[in-house]
C-alpha cells in the first residue's frame, strides 16, 4: 500500500527565477487506478504543471486523472508504451521535464538543485535520480551500480557517467530529447531506455547519476513480467542497431546465457529474429571509441553472469512471494 508522506513544495532555483517556470511532470499511466491517488497527491505537493499521458487504460484511470482539475489529461487511443511520454514532452513548454510513473513520486527538496545542474552544464541532457523503494526507503540496486559507475569522468559534469538510465526516474533536457527524437514506438517497454541513451550520447550529450535528486519507488509488478520477453528482444536489436559486430556478437551471447530459460525466453528471440531485416536497414554502429566506453560496462555485466541453465525470473519470482 502506497501511504502519504507531507513535504514542503520546493523551493525557487534563484532569486527571480521560479521552478514553475524551469519544470514540467510528465506522468505516464497504465491501469493504474487504484493506487494512483497517493502519487498525484504527491505530484500536486511539488505545485508543478502536470501533463498525464495515460497509454489507453481499460480501468477507471483516466476518469482518476481528470477528476483532480489540475491535471491536464492526454488519453492516447492505443497503449504505445514508453512513447507515451513524447506527447507530454511535446506539450511541455519548460526547458526541463521531470518523468514519472505511475507507482511513485518525487522528493521535492532535490528538484532546484537539479535545474542548477542542467543550466550549468548545457550539454547535460539527463539527471538520473537516487531512487528509493518502498516505506523502508531501500535504495534501489540500480542506484547502486550507478553511483559504482566505472566511466570516467572528462566533461568536467557533477555526479556519476551514465551510458543509460531509468525511465521514470530521470529530468531530461527537453531540446536534447526533441532532437533525437524522443522514445522510439517500435521498442514498447522494456529496456527502452537504452536505444535512446544511445541517440543521446551519440549526439554528444551527456548523461549523469546525481543522488541528490530522489524519487520514491512502490514498485507495481503487475505488468512486469508480461514485458520481459520485450526487454530480451529490445536488448538484442539495441546491440545489433548501435554496437561494433564483436561488441554485438559478445553482447548477444551473453543475453542469450544470462537470460532465465522459460517462456519469455523463448518468445523474445522469436520477436529479435523476427525483426532482423528491419535491424539490418537500421543499423548505425557507433564510434569506436564509444563502443570501447560500453565495453566497460559490459565487463561488469559479463562478470556478474547468472548460470547458463538458470531458469528463475526473478520479477515473478517476487510476485509468487507477495
Amino acid at each position: 500500500m502506497i501511504r502519504r508522506q507531507t513535504r514542503q513544495p520546493a523551493a525557487d532555483v534563484r532569486p527571480g527565477r521560479r521552478l514553475t517556470d524551469e519544470l514540467t511532470v510528465v506522468l505516464l499511466t497504465y491501469n493504474c487506478a487504484h493506487r494512483l491517488g497517493p502519487v498525484l497527491d504527491h505530484l500536486r505537493e511539488l505545485q508543478l504543471r502536470t501533463i498525464a499521458v495515460d497509454n489507453a487504460s481499460s480501468d477507471h484511470t483516466v476518469e482518476v486523472l481528470r477528476a483532480r482539475g489540475d491535471v491536464e489529461v492526454i488519453g492516447l487511443e492505443a497503449n504505445v508504451g514508453a512513447a507515451g511520454r513524447n506527447h507530454g514532452v511535446q506539450r511541455a513548454r519548460t526547458p526541463y521535464v521531470v518523468f514519472c510513473d505511475d507507482d511513485g513520486w518525487w522528493d521535492p527538496d532535490g528538484l532546484p538543485a537539479a535545474v542548477d545542474l542542467l543550466d550549468a552544464h548545457p550539454r547535460l541532457a539527463v539527471v538520473n535520480a537516487r531512487i528509493l523503494v518502498g516505506e523502508q526507503s531501500r535504495l534501489d540496486a540500480i542506484s547502486v551500480e550507478m553511483a559504482d559507475s566505472p566511466l570516467s569522468e572528462d566533461a568536467g559534469i557533477p555526479g556519476a557517467v551514465l551510458m543509460s538510465f531509468m525511465g521514470g526516474a530521470v529530468i531530461v533536457r527537453r531540446s536534447a530529447y526533441l532532437e533525437v527524437g524522443g522514445y522510439d514506438p517500435v521498442f514498447f517497454m522494456g529496456g527502452e531506455e537504452e536505444t535512446l541513451a544511445h541517440k543521446l550520447v551519440r549526439g554528444g550529450w551527456h548523461l549523469r547519476y546525481f543522488p541528490d535528486v530522489v524519487i520514491r519507488h512502490y514498485p507495481s509488478v503487475a505488468n512486469a513480467p508480461h514485458l520481459r520477453a520485450h526487454g530480451m528482444r529490445n536488448t538484442l536489436w539495441n546491440a545489433w542497431l548501435h554496437r561494433r559486430v564483436s561488441s554485438a556478437v559478445r553482447w548477444t551471447l551473453f543475453t542469450l546465457v544470462d537470460t532465465p530459460k522459460n517462456i519469455d525466453w523463448i518468445r523474445g528471440v522469436t520477436m529479435a529474429v523476427g525483426g532482423v531485416r528491419w535491424v539490418g536497414r537500421q543499423r548505425r554502429p557507433m564510434s569506436r571509441q564509444l563502443d570501447a566506453t560500453l565495453s566497460v560496462l559490459d565487463r561488469r555485466r559479463f562478470a556478474a553472469r547468472r548460470s547458463l541453465f538458470n531458469r528463475v525470473d526473478p520479477m515473478r519470482a517476487r510476485r509468487g512471494s507477495t
